[in-house]
């Protein structure tokens, strides 16, 4: 007798009168959802504007969402164009079935073009979001647990999953790869987040992190699964994608921190103006008024200049007038006949 499991759910469907709930598709929205606010709250820190991640993740997303579906059907196409299957099945996404490779290469491509639109750096961006995704894969194969579905091979463990009979299924204790998995892209971000404060990393070094981290993990539970899938020199199609993709991240950052070493300054450059003016103590108001005063400033030196070139040009009875015309304060007052007596004495005693 098996004294402890994992329970299944008995369905992965709850109906709110004629709408359909489905557990996959809550995993998926609710991890996005944590992507976005904590690659917020980092992209805020790095210097960000608060709602730039949530901007370009309007592209990433469905690109995403687009891409993990098609890794899927043509890596398992024997499900969607075999004989006596149902093609139409291919674009049932909610029944479950996303690449995460797929996922990550054309939801890269929405976010840089999101990403263009905005004047971001596509690195700087990918480093923010990168412990975000970790935690929506974590969400997000708790799909899995609800659809019954890509569980590892037979064990008598504390924490086997128990599957019941179903298309394509045997009833029986599996491994929980979903759980492994799981809590695998748990310790990446927390690993993630770790490493980026320790050291600073920048230039998609943290996003390269993330994806070698979690390839490393994918290789042991993808060995543990037992559900179809296509072979490569003895090792299932994913196996190797995980060694490929995860070598190439590696390279990836031992190349870019020797070509860009430290961290990117500027993020957002709207923001970083702003920041500027606003450290300098200089605000449009300052500006205008400074504008306003030196304009001014120059308006009175062009009038006095004009007097001036006007009294030195003119006959003399016209320069006369032209000095007649200078401000009061500037005409000497009169001598008296006193202070010419007083300045007469004055000279003869020295």
């Amino acid at each position: 007798m098996d004294l402890a499991y994992i329970p299944s759910p008995s369905t992965g469907v709850i109906h709110l009168g004629p709408i359909p709930l489905r557990g996959y598709a809550f995993c998926i929205i609710i991890g996005v959802f944590v992507a976005v606010w904590l690659g917020n709250k980092r992209w805020i820190a790095r210097g960000g504007t608060a709602g730039t991640v949530a901007d370009i993740a309007v592209w990433a997303v469905p690109f995403g969402l687009v891409g993990g579906r098609l890794y899927h059907v043509i890596t398992d196409y024997q499900l969607y164009f075999s004989e006596g299957e149902n093609w139409v099945d291919a674009f049932k996404i909610w029944e479950g079935g996303l690449g995460i490779w797929g996922a990550i290469a054309l939801g890269a491509v929405g976010a840089w073009i999101g990403c263009r639109r905005r004047g971001i750096p596509l690195p700087a961006y990918a480093d923010a979001i990168a412990p975000g995704i970790a935690l929506a894969q974590a969400i997000g194969r708790w799909g899995n647990w609800f659809n019954q579905e890509l569980y590892g091979k037979p064990t008598d463990l504390p924490w086997a999953l128990k599957i019941t009979a179903g298309p394509n299924r045997e009833a029986g204790l599996y491994h929980p790869t979903f759980l492994y998995e799981s809590l695998w892209c748990v310790a990446v971000a927390l690993v993630v987040i770790w490493a980026d404060r320790r050291f600073k990393l920048g230039h998609g070094r943290a996003f390269a992190l993330y994806v070698a981290a979690y390839c490393s993990g994918r290789v042991w539970t993808e060995y543990l699964r037992v559900d179809e899938a296509h072979h490569v020199l003895g090792l299932r199609l994913n196996v190797w994608t995980a060694i490929i993709v995860g070598l190439l991240a590696i390279a990836y950052m031992v190349i870019s921190a020797k070509v860009r070493p430290g961290r990117e300054e500027i993020v957002e450059p709207r923001k970083d103006a702003d920041a500027k003016d606003a450290k300098g103590g200089k605000t449009a108001d300052d500006a205008e008024d400074k504008a306003a005063g030196k304009a001014g400033t120059e308006v009175e030196d062009g009038e006095d200049a004009a007097a001036a070139s006007a009294a030195s040009t003119a006959p003399d009875g016209e320069a006369d007038a032209v000095e007649d015309a200078a401000p009061a304060d500037d005409v000497p007052a009169p001598a008296t006949a006193k202070d010419g007596a007083d300045n007469g004495a004055g000279a003869g005693g020295r």
